[in-house]
């Protein structure tokens, strides 16, 4: 999926009609003029059945996992907020072949035994030079073959995306690997990043209190940021410095003397294979003083520390914010006056629960707020929803994961491979006009199996059939045309401005007085070629 165009010019999809903002210089930049903007209501009560319908549901599976069918949408229009809410949030209690420890290869990159290491000691010592050159040629095989794992688990992980009847699971999974951003092209050992995403697996929606004092034991987190380094005396502040600035408090709400000092009660937290290890030997068992606490503090003090402070609520539910409503601050004061009172109010309900995930979903996803109409269709979508979104919501081939995989690298999110600590800006740094160009191409290839230099050599094979979505929406192809734009637009884009409906019908018409599938899938490419297609 090349791009035609490297141009950084922004095209980012803006938001017309009715629901969109009020422009000027306080909202965000190609946000057009709307002379009636709906008023956005701060309320966390929960949303009334009566106003519960295919938008509502349509929303919620966009934003709490990958998007649905027009049938998995009636569901949840069937279901009601309550149900709904709740079918996605206990997605324990919903089967699904639980992941196994040894999926992956978990020695590839495992340390030297006693025999090899003696081996190496005496090879140097004697100046073989030949054992030395083999043992090197060794661990460069190894670093091969953990590239290749490498990828392997990034298929895995996007083919359990799609395939997943847990979406919110995987969508959470996918929130912590930003937050707390790990990169393989770093630490250079696949099965630990493995071990780090099941860790986000396993927490998903539980007890971040709980997830952060693991974060500081993780094997993957721990060598990213180099504290297998660090030891008494000679303290790596690196971790210390995240733990507060991008994982918990935000700037400003921590010195650099708390990070000091929180280097110090870090200091012995390594690992041995794949193992936390405290090395007691290594830790600074002195007096430190952290965030108002004082002691002989240990990493696990430190946490508790974090946890104390009021900062830390606020900057949790501030990204969670962010990550399933609105991009805040969007430059819309009012809008971002009413979500500053609402993220406020989801602080008290992480606090009270004792930090734990689920009650904040669970407010945010049944409330009148959420459901706003200028906080719908609003997102734009990171490559992961693009992609994942289009196959789980019209049930398209996936075709070959390695060219999803690849895709989404150029669109700006390679799993596993985050472009630094602080992970992915999202947003509109999503859009620029190269990355629409591979937005536009991969969708293609999952309708058609088209690519830039050809076709997919299974494309004949692994066919999309588009007949089945009008059957969900309750039309057929001998449905007056502008019923199948109208809903095909409301599924696909969840609005149905006029003048696309107008572009899908001439299509409709170009191609003949009977609507096939051939005809329906060129229907579906060009709603996928849409700017509005890009936001959910």
């Amino acid at each position: 999926m090349q791009p035609q165009s490297s141009s950084p010019e922004s095209t980012a999809p803006t938001k017309t009609g009715p629901e969109a903002g009020p422009t000027g210089s306080e909202n965000a930049p190609g946000v057009p003029m709307s002379r009636s903007t709906p008023r956005l209501t701060g309320s966390l009560n929960p949303i009334k059945d009566k106003d519960w319908g295919y938008a509502q549901a349509r929303h919620l599976l966009w934003r709490a996992g990958f998007g649905g069918t027009p049938a998995q949408i009636q569901t949840l229009v069937r279901w009601g907020p309550t149900k709904s809410v709740d079918h996605l949030l206990n997605f324990d209690q919903v089967e699904f072949e639980p992941v196994k420890s040894d999926t992956f290869d978990r020695d590839i990159m495992r340390p030297l035994n006693n025999e090899e290491r003696g081996e190496i000691a005496r090879a140097r010592r004697t100046g073989d030079e030949e054992m030395v050159t083999r043992l090197r040629a060794m661990r460069q095989e190894a670093e091969r073959k953990d590239r290749g794992q490498m990828r392997n688990l990034q298929h895995w992980w996007l083919k359990r995306m799609i395939e997943t009847p847990r979406p919110l699971e995987e969508k959470m999974t996918l929130f912590w690997h930003g937050h707390f951003a790990t990169s393989y092209r770093t630490i250079e050992d696949s099965y630990h990043m493995f071990m780090q995403n099941q860790l986000f697996r396993k927490h998903a929606v539980g007890s971040f209190a709980t997830l952060l004092g693991e974060i500081i034991r993780d094997p993957a987190m721990i060598a990213y940021l180099d504290n297998n380094d660090s030891r008494k005396g000679r303290p790596n502040e690196n971790l210390a410095r995240e733990l507060m600035e991008l994982f918990s408090l935000g700037v400003g709400n921590y010195t650099e003397r708390d990070i000091k000092e929180g280097a110090r009660a870090l200091t012995g937290y390594t690992y041995e294979d794949d193992r936390f290890v405290f090395q007691k030997n290594n830790h600074d068992t002195g007096v430190k003083q952290i965030l108002g606490r004082r002691g002989a503090m240990d990493g696990e003090d430190f946490v508790k520390a974090i946890l104390e402070q009021p900062a830390c609520a606020r900057y949790i539910c501030r990204k969670l914010y962010r990550y399933f409503v609105i991009d805040f601050p969007s430059g819309d004061k009012p809008v971002d006056q009413t979500a500053q009172g609402v993220m406020t109010a989801l602080e008290s309900t992480f606090a009270s629960s004792g930090f734990q995930i689920k009650p904040v979903l669970r407010r945010l996803f049944l409330s009148e707020h959420f459901y706003g109409p200028r906080l719908m269709n609003d997102q734009i979508k990171s490559p992961a929803e693009l992609v994942v979104g289009l196959i789980r919501s019209t049930n398209a081939p996936a075709r070959d994961l390695g060219v999803l995989n690849d895709a989404m690298g150029m669109m700006g999110q390679s799993l596993f491979f985050p472009p630094s600590v602080k992970g992915w800006d999202g947003g509109r740094s999503w859009i620029n006009t190269a990355t629409m160009y591979i937005r536009q191409n991969i969708a293609c290839f999952m309708l058609t199996g088209r690519t830039p230099s050809g076709f997919d050599p299974l494309a004949k094979q692994e066919t999309f059939d588009a007949l089945p979505i009008l059957d969900q929406m309750g039309v057929n192809p001998d449905s007056p045309k502008d019923e199948i734009a109208e809903g095909v637009l409301q599924f696909m884009l969840g609005e149905t401005a006029s003048h696309n409906r107008e572009a899908l019908v001439r299509l409709m018409n170009a191609s003949g007085t009977s609507v096939t599938n051939d005809t329906l899938t060129r229907v579906f490419l060009l709603v996928t070629a849409m700017p509005e297609y890009q936001l959910c």
